[in-house]
């Protein structure tokens, strides 16, 4: 036997018993490089400001910019993947990944950077896209909770390395912020390249949404844009008015288009089943109730606590430790029981510990911010793992990836937003002065007085997330009490929900 054919021997199949690990190690993987991405870059934003001289709106959208090219085109990568393959795709992901982080990193402004950020989000989207529904390919039903836990504990993993990973890079140069992403990016190729079989069936209905995809690619950033601006300049601003009339005509636009589209890019059918309309609606309100908490945590600890880069990456670990411990337990517990009650208890924990955030001030001891960022992290773990099999595991194979799609989109559709809003919130009736020394690391010469307006916005910004936290917890509550719903009855053998949903689908005139 020759070298190629013990390495092909070697090589996983699709049969092989081991696979569905080969599988999730490569989807953990790419969780791991967002994820550790997302929080390096976000402990920079301080130096950022500082090293580049941008606004405070550029430094924003270095954040926003790719959250949304990686949310409006992940149903589209979704489409993608389940037209031409899974495999492929999941690996020119990361190849994107790599090559756009090298040019960030060589970035001279906060016009360019953002620019780089946006192609980021193409392979972001591609990755979002492909990882869940590869998982739900390989994985019986049975192991699916548990599956999706363990992607969920390597992503808090990625959260938990990556406010320290950033504080230490960014002590060397902001560009190694992105730098980094290069050799774990190119790692995540190759071993996908190697070990990823391609298990789906390819969806038969061809054809792409381009209307639907430039309808909603301006409608999302018209509205993210004129709620983060508003905050800012006003909201009487006309280049306000305007990004916001437009997305009140182009969103509803974008669900007219998908309604009677022949092959839309946001399938609107897999919503028939009550599970998933459930779960993708409370992933839509945990975005929206999760993702500014960070955010707002990085100002509030180099800003209003004046810490060190480092100090705070450190400092906001609990939140991701929280998820790294209730993530693979949530999913397990939902492989036995299912995921209704669990994740509504997910999204009430999530809420008291927001509550509970806004008794902070600027001088207020570590141990109390942190003790809540842990139970935020625990609350999202005991959601977030729970859901995502809930969703994934109610439709059929060959719409997995446009499932997948739908669900990132939501979910981060809703973060988008949380940045948005709670902005245009931390920063109304702040003096820009006070806002700049605060969102550039340089607050420690200011007085407490001067702080207050920002620590008073920080906790209704906080209220207004645990209200949307506890209309999460009642969205969970609206699914079925098991996960396990039957499509319909053939031979007193139930057919799987997703199943039944497609033939409901197909058989339509």
């Amino acid at each position: 036997m020759n070298v190629r054919s013990r390495f092909r021997h070697r090589r996983p199949t699709a049969e092989h018993d081991h696979y569905k690990w080969w599988a999730l190690s490569c989807t953990s993987l790419g969780m791991l490089l967002v994820a550790t991405n997302s929080g390096t870059l976000i402990i920079a934003l301080p130096d950022l400001e500082r090293a580049l001289g941008t606004s405070l709106l550029e430094l924003v959208w270095v954040i926003l910019a790719y959250m949304i090219s990686s949310t409006v085109l992940v149903l589209t990568a979704g489409r993608l993947s389940d037209l031409f393959g899974r495999k492929a795709a999941f690996v020119s992901a990361f190849v994107i990944f790599a090559l756009s982080s090298l040019g960030a990193g060589f970035a001279d402004s906060g016009t360019g950077l953002i620019v780089w950020r946006v192609v980021q989000g193409i392979g972001g989207a591609f990755i979002f896209a492909n990882g869940p529904a590869l998982v739900t390919d390989a994985f019986p039903r049975e192991q699916l909770g548990l599956a999706m836990g363990t992607n969920t504990m390597i992503a808090a993993i990625g959260l938990v390395i990556g406010p320290v990973l950033g504080g230490v890079l960014v002590s060397i140069s902001w560009q190694w912020v992105f730098w980094f992403n290069v050799p774990l990016a190119l790692v995540g190729a190759l071993w996908g390249a190697f070990a990823l079989r391609e298990l789906a069936r390819r969806d038969a209905v061809r054809g792409l949404d381009l209307g639907g995809t430039v309808t909603f690619v301006v409608g999302l950033t018209g509205l993210v844009y004129g709620i983060s601006r508003g905050g800012l300049t006003g909201w009487d601003d006309q280049a306000v008015i305007v990004s916001l009339v437009v997305a009140a005509i182009l969103l509803p636009l974008f669900v007219l288009i998908e309604y009677r589209g022949s092959a839309p890019m946001l399938d609107l059918g897999i919503f028939r089943s009550r599970l998933f309309a459930a779960a993708t609606g409370a992933a839509f309100i945990n975005g929206l109730s999760r993702f500014a908490l960070m955010f707002v945590f990085v100002f509030y600890y180099q800003g209003a606590q004046g810490q060190d880069p480092i100090t705070a990456g450190i400092m906001l670990a609990p939140m991701a430790v929280g998820m790294l411990i209730a993530s693979p337990l949530a999913g397990i517990w939902a492989d036995r029981h299912g995921s209704r009650t669990l994740a509504a208890m997910g999204m009430l924990v999530s809420a008291l510990a927001l509550a509970l955030m806004t008794t902070l001030q600027a001088d207020s001891p570590y141990w109390e911010s942190g003790l809540w960022l842990l139970l935020v992290g625990i609350g999202s773990g005991m959601f977030n793992s729970p859901n995502t099999a809930a969703m994934m595991g109610a439709v059929p194979s060959e719409r997995r990836g446009i499932a997948a799609g739908v669900r990132t989109m939501l979910q981060n559709t809703g973060a988008v937003i949380s940045i948005a809003f709670v902005l245009a919130i931390v920063t109304a009736a702040v003096p820009t002065p006070v806002l700049f020394k605060i969102f550039s690391g340089l607050a420690a010469g200011l007085t407490t007085a001067q702080l207050q307006p920002f620590v008073d916005n920080m906790h209704t910004a906080l209220w207004v997330l645990t209200g949307i936290s506890i209309l999460g917890a009642g969205v969970s509550m609206l699914r079925p009490k098991t996960d396990i719903v039957p499509g319909r009855m053939e031979g007193g053998i139930a057919v799987p929900v997703g199943e039944a949903i497609t033939e409901e689908i197909e058989a339509r005139p």
